[in-house]
């Protein structure tokens, strides 16, 4: 896929009130780590992961999605009344009906013209989003778009301790350690057409491509299980989700540069989906980017979902990392598997 008039015009991002380092899981789960004569550590060792955040007990997804929609409305070229599609891209949803994002667009006061709707596809969920509104645009449908997300661990997280608390078993422990990574946050993400955009980021191309094989290698829902009271849970194969998804980025990534046609050595800078140091480092070494090339925000945010990858990329452009001229690529990758890659001109 090739884009000719679309930007990333702005991103705008909340982040929750409570820090919650690994040590503090660490000590819920002290008896585990007695009965399965675990060192204190292990968490963040394996990981990379030393602190996350999560939102306040009760707090609705549709409520930092719709702050960070504000955020990002605040900065960018076009105004509310610009926008002709708003999309909630997150995994964790309000309700299953009716789509969070009217929740979203109500409190954002959305023109009522405006296709507003929910987009669900694991971790790549705003990726999608983004290339939903790209399409539209590009084919004239509407001018300016919104994709916005919200996630939010706590609830798993703390259900994942009660049941390796309950039942103390390694193999759970093995199944449950991705889980125990997660993180909260909101983002936002402003798209337009090039007329439109005062000092955005033009969004060149990307590729998608999927391992539906190897839909079950991580499961959060009814088919995981269920613990107490019915709740369902969430259980990763991390060698099996880390070993294929490989693969399939590799895959992803010879189509991304045939596709998108960067001289040989960009992308300048990459923001990758962010799920801890041992992907990070196997997966870039598998497709030859230096490891230099990334940003990482997982050692303090976890892996935040959807959220993960354009939270990601605010933060490094609020840092200077990313500069105007830059080839900048977008890498995803979530369970399904599915994996997308976006060029940008920054």
């Amino acid at each position: 896929m090739q884009f000719n008039n679309v930007y990333i015009d702005a991103f705008g991002y909340e982040l929750p009130p409570n820090v919650v380092a690994s040590r503090d899981l660490e000590e819920r789960l002290a008896p585990l780590y007695r009965r399965l004569r675990l060192k204190s550590g292990q968490l963040e060792a394996i990981t990379g992961i030393y602190e996350r955040r999560f939102w306040d007990p009760g707090f609705k997804v549709s409520e930092g999605a719709a702050a960070a929609g504000r955020k990002v409305l605040d900065t960018a070229s076009i105004s509310t009344g610009d926008i002709g599609m708003l999309i909630f891209a997150g995994v964790c949803r309000d309700n299953l009906e009716p789509a969070t994002a009217c929740a979203v667009a109500d409190a954002l006061q959305i023109p009522s013209e405006a296709q507003v709707y929910d987009v669900s596809n694991a971790c790549l969920g705003v990726l999608n989003g983004m290339i939903h509104i790209a399409n539209a645009i590009e084919l004239g449908h509407i001018r300016a778009g919104l994709v916005v997300s919200c996630e939010t661990a706590r609830e798993i997280v703390d259900i994942t301790i009660n049941r390796l608390l309950e039942i103390q078993d390694m193999t759970l422990f093995k199944e449950t350690i991705a889980t125990l990574t997660g993180g909260s946050g909101a983002v936002g993400v402003v798209m337009t057409h090039s007329s439109l955009s005062r000092r955005g980021h033009r969004l060149v191309g990307g590729v998608a491509r999927h391992a539906a094989r190897f839909h079950r290698l991580c499961l959060w829902g009814p088919d995981a299980g269920r613990a107490v009271h019915g709740t369902p849970v969430m259980k990763t194969d991390s060698i099996g989700v880390l070993k294929n998804g490989v693969n399939l980025g590799i895959e992803t990534y010879h189509a991304f540069a045939a596709e998108i046609k960067w001289p040989a050595d960009a992308p300048d800078r990459i923001i990758c989906h962010q799920v801890g140091a041992s992907h990070q480092k196997t997966i870039l070494e598998s497709i030859g980017i230096p490891l230099e090339k990334d940003f990482v925000t997982f050692p303090f945010l976890g892996n935040i979902g959807t959220v993960s990858l354009p939270v990601t990329a605010a933060i490094a452009a609020e840092r200077g990392v990313l500069q105007k001229g830059d080839r900048v690529g977008f890498f995803g990758i979530g369970s399904g598997l599915n994996c997308m890659m976006l060029g940008i001109d920054w």
